[in-house]
C-alpha cells in the first residue's frame, strides 16, 4: 500500500495511533474533571491516577529505544 512494507505501516500506526489515543484519553480526563467539579487538586489527581497508565507506557519505548531494541 503506497509503497509501504506491512512493518512500516504497523510502526507509524503504533506511534501515531497510540500518540492520538492518549492525547484523546487526557481530553477525556479533562473532561471528567470538569463535569465532576473536582476543583484544582481533584483535576490534579485525576490526572497523575488516571495518566499514570500513559506514564508506564511512553516509559516502555523511550527504554526500548535507549537499549535499541
Amino acid at each position: 500500500m503506497y509503497g509501504l512494507t506491512e512493518e512500516q505501516i504497523a510502526q507509524w500506526g503504533l506511534t501515531f495511533g497510540v500518540g492520538a489515543f492518549i492525547l484523546y484519553m487526557m481530553f477525556i480526563i479533562l473532561q471528567l474533571a470538569r463535569e465532576s467539579k473536582a476543583g484544582k487538586f481533584g483535576t490534579f489527581v485525576l490526572f497523575l491516577v488516571l495518566g499514570f497508565g500513559v506514564l508506564g507506557f511512553v516509559a516502555k519505548n523511550v527504554i526500548a529505544w535507549l537499549l535499541n531494541i
